[in-house]
């Protein structure tokens, strides 16, 4: 058994095309950053029938849809894959109005009010996180914490400040 194999389905970096995605105010660059960080930081990240890696990961948008350029560590590309973002619009949506609803609440409502809405929150990153994973399947191979943060960082994309 190869030791480092554990260690080669992961992700050691991630980048964003700025030419496709654009640069956003600081509060959305700050957003992305995090995403970023948060999903290097801790991912289970390979490709199917591939023992290469560690990956790096070059988001890019074409077509109102997602670019995943992937390639080994410090090498070139090994394969692209291009996601639809028609099936996440209304998701995106949705989790977007329960954000402002949640940052809304925090000023005004009781502990319990905000507690409710985060639970709706989460749940609805939750749903986007399933729903990345299913359209990533046969193509990516990523536990659901990594999926999770994969959406993390679209909906990071999508935010308007």
């Amino acid at each position: 058994m190869d030791e480092l194999a554990p260690n080669r389905k992961k992700l050691v970096l991630v980048t964003l095309d700025e030419n496709s995605i654009g640069r956003g105010n600081a509060d959305q660059e700050h957003e992305r950053a995090i995403a970023i960080y948060d999903l290097v930081e801790a991912n289970s990240f390979g490709l199917p029938g591939h023992e290469g890696g560690p990956y790096e990961l070059a988001i890019s948008l074409f077509d109102a849809k997602l670019v995943f350029e992937i390639g080994e560590q410090g090498g070139s590309s090994i394969i692209t894959h291009i996601l639809s973002l028609t099936p996440f619009r209304r998701l995106l949506k949705d989790y977007f109005l329960v954000c402002e609803s949640y940052y809304a609440a925090i000023r005004t409502a009781t502990p319990a009010q905000i507690e409710a809405i985060d639970m709706g929150r989460r749940g609805l990153h939750n749903d986007g996180a399933k729903l990345l994973a299913e359209r990533l399947d046969g193509k990516i191979e990523c536990d659901f914490d990594t999926a999770r943060r994969l959406f993390t960082l679209v909906t990071a994309l999508h935010w308007k400040g």
